[in-house]
């Protein structure tokens, strides 16, 4: 997971496998060095497996960071609901559930 510059000037961090509290831990330490102002799209939606505590870890780092401009892609219901029960409005980050066969995942 290196961040990468985007053609629309964006940080583009994507990961695939299991996000858990390594990786959520991963993610709050890169959204720390992003620099003020900087857009970083956090994309998820090649994530097998997500751990609530990961998500968890999550929601910190975006409640506590002094990055405002992320952009999340690829969570699923589940993940979204979490977010909002430890106080995340994912729409705020541009989230919106995966669909699977036109039905959230």
């Amino acid at each position: 997971m290196e961040p990468r510059p985007t053609t629309r000037g964006e940080v583009l961090l994507r990961l695939d496998g299991v996000f858990d509290v390594p990786a959520a831990r991963r993610v709050e330490k890169l959204l720390e060095k992003a620099k003020a102002g900087e857009t970083v799209r956090l994309d998820l939606t090649h994530v097998r497996e997500f751990h609530d505590f990961g998500i968890a870890v999550l929601a910190q780092a975006l409640k506590n960071g002094k990055n405002e401009r992320v952009a999340l892609q690829g969570l699923r219901q589940h993940q979204l609901r979490l977010l909002k029960y430890f106080g995340v409005d994912g729409a705020r980050f541009g989230a919106r559930p995966v669909l699977v066969d036109g039905a959230p995942a």
